[in-house]
């Protein structure tokens, strides 16, 4: 009876309990090779811009001042800023009442899993300072939520050097 019963225990274990998630399955290797093709489609997307000129950024001492593309990290999303290049090339009135800075400056909220799509789809013309990205916490964070703001900072950063895009802190006036 027993060795009746043995086999049938040994069949359930090779069918349920023997699956890892360390064994590739088709599927995982799939989901893998269709993320790192999305990640080297942005790559090459983001190639076209061209390297930062550290001449220009690192005299930059405060977000205010910075014409680049931005993101201030939050806890659970990011705030993305990009300032659109003037499509005016004249001189004569910018920043004044018919071609205000502020008209061309624009502020998205995105979860962490879009910020490669994102960034990618910024268009050349507001990247002046070359590949390059603003990158700064969230102020006025709790005290509770500081150590999730630290982890999404480096998640962050992780991305958008995995993009080939530098990372400055303006603030701290160092790349990260």
């Amino acid at each position: 009876m027993l060795r009746k019963i043995f086999p049938a225990i040994g069949l359930v274990f090779l069918l349920t309990g023997c699956h890892s998630s360390s064994i590739p399955t088709p599927q995982s290797e799939q989901a893998k090779a269709d993320a790192q093709a999305i990640v080297d489609s942005q790559r090459s997307e983001l190639a076209m811009i061209p390297p930062p000129s550290k001449s220009r950024f690192m005299a930059i001492h405060s977000m205010e001042s910075w014409q680049n593309p931005s993101i201030t990290v939050q806890a659970s999303m990011l705030e993305l800023r990009v300032t659109l290049a003037d499509a005016n090339p004249s001189p004569i009135g910018v920043g004044g009442i018919t071609r205000p800075i502020g008209a061309r400056k624009q502020e998205l909220n995105i979860s962490f899993d879009k910020l490669g799509e994102a960034v990618s789809s910024i268009p050349e013309s507001a990247w002046p300072y070359g590949r390059v990205i603003a990158l700064e916490e969230a102020h006025k964070v709790p005290a509770s939520a500081e150590p999730t703001v630290r982890r999404s900072m480096e998640r962050a950063i992780d991305k958008l050097t995995d993009l080939g895009i530098v990372v400055y802190d303006p603030e701290e006036g160092n790349i990260r």
